[in-house]
């Protein structure tokens, strides 16, 4: 296990988020599965407790903990794209696995976790700053998922 790793708190499906994001994200993959040793409040001896895995090369452990805490956008997964190829392969992967559209290139899956899909032309026109950046931020305002044209088209007025 890293020496820092991300814990996200699952009620009991950690093993399944953890398999979708392997099956999503490149440089992302389900490691040791560990079961509880003794019962525990919300789940008994022998339950699967623990899942280590990596999304997009960040090492995390899933928690099946219970129903007792939920997610909220206070955490995110940011994922920088490359085109809107690839923003399009990973906002639909995510809202059409049972996920919801948020705005501003936010979305959630389906166990709550958030996600910002953020095109690079996105945060490189934020970081220009000036009037392309303002541009760039007053167009994104009016998205869900992120339209890489658009930000291009809204940075070079």
């Amino acid at each position: 296990m890293a020496k820092n790793t991300i814990c996200l708190w699952y009620d009991k499906d950690a093993e399944a988020a953890a398999r979708f994001y392997a099956e999503t994200f490149p440089d992302s993959s389900v490691g040791a599965l560990i079961r509880a040793p003794g019962n525990y409040p919300d789940g008994k001896q022998g339950d699967l407790l623990v899942v280590e895995f990596t999304v997009a090369g960040i090492p995390c452990i899933g928690l099946n903990g219970g129903p007792t805490f939920k997610h909220n956008e206070a955490f995110s997964f940011q994922i920088a794209t490359d085109d809107q190829e690839e923003t399009d392969r990973y906002w639909n992967a995510i809202v059409g696995n049972g996920g919801q559209e948020s705005e501003c290139g936010w979305c959630k899956d389906k166990w709550g976790i958030s996600w910002q899909i953020t095109p690079r032309v996105l945060t490189e026109a934020l970081a220009a700053g000036g009037h392309q950046a303002k541009r760039a931020f007053d167009a994104m305002m009016t998205m869900r998922k992120i339209d890489v044209a658009a930000i291009e088209a809204a940075r070079q007025g």
